[in-house]
């Protein structure tokens, strides 16, 4: 049989608060028992913590049920790769560590069952939000990262605190459909298929479930989030479908 391949991304665990996060984690839970006999692969696309920093010996408390399973799923011989987002981009090599979990810093470059597959979280590329590209960059230099990390965790994980709670997670809003023209991962998927060609572009971030047809071929397949939609997309071998968890 055929192994599948899954892809989800913004579980934001930790938003909004507790009570809300582990009903998450629970339904997460359940989803990864549910694909366990068939997955073969799972990429994990970004933003899966609102916020996390790993200090020398330090790591957030809390998580322990999702890290069990994909601990779980990983001693099965499930590959299991972890895309920086904008939200958990300070992860390093605990996951690898503990798990074996590959950690992944930007785009990802992957040919399966003849396709050849572009994945990224999707926060930077495309046109305009100028100010969080150039936030992106003072937050992945190692500087940065270091003069965080001088910080005793009680006074990180409030900074972070306050962060969370100004997020999208937290705030609850909807996402609306641009239109094809205009959604700027998909206007970036066009800007790179002019130059090379890929069966699917798949990304997180953008916190609405997509699969747009690009033309020649391609698809952007968009993962959604599971503070509502609870969307995720897998790869049969054929073809990459979308699919919700209820």
């Amino acid at each position: 049989m055929y192994k599948k391949i899954y892809f989800a991304s913004d579980f934001h665990l930790g938003s909004p608060d507790f009570t809300e996060s582990r009903l998450r984690e629970d339904r997460i839970i359940r989803w990864l028992d549910a694909i366990a006999a068939d997955c073969g692969e799972l990429f994990l696309m970004g933003d899966v913590f609102d916020f996390w920093f790993e200090y020398r010996k330090v790591v957030p408390k809390g998580y322990v049920r999702l890290l069990g399973r994909l601990a779980m799923l990983s001693d099965a011989g499930v590959k299991i790769w972890f895309f920086k987002g904008n939200h958990d981009m300070w992860v390093e090599n605990y996951f690898t560590q503990e798990m074996g979990i590959q950690i992944v810093s930007d785009e990802l470059i992957i040919e399966r069952g003849g396709k050849r597959f572009f994945l990224h979280h999707g926060d930077g590329l495309g046109p305009g939000d100028r100010k969080y590209k150039v936030l992106r960059k003072i937050f992945r230099n190692p500087v940065c990262q270091w003069l965080f990390s001088v910080l005793p965790p009680v006074i990180g994980m409030g900074i972070a605190g306050g962060w969370s709670k100004h997020s999208r997670a937290a705030s609850g809003g909807e996402e609306e459909f641009l239109g094809e023209d205009r959604e700027w991962l998909a206007v970036y998927a066009r800007e790179i298929l002019s130059k090379s060609h890929f069966d699917y572009f798949i990304f997180g971030h953008r916190h609405l479930p997509l699969n747009l047809d690009l033309g020649g071929g391609s698809r952007y397949i968009n993962t959604g989030e599971w503070l509502k939609h609870n969307s995720y997309a897998v790869f049969d071998g054929n073809e990459v479908a979308l699919r919700y968890w209820h």
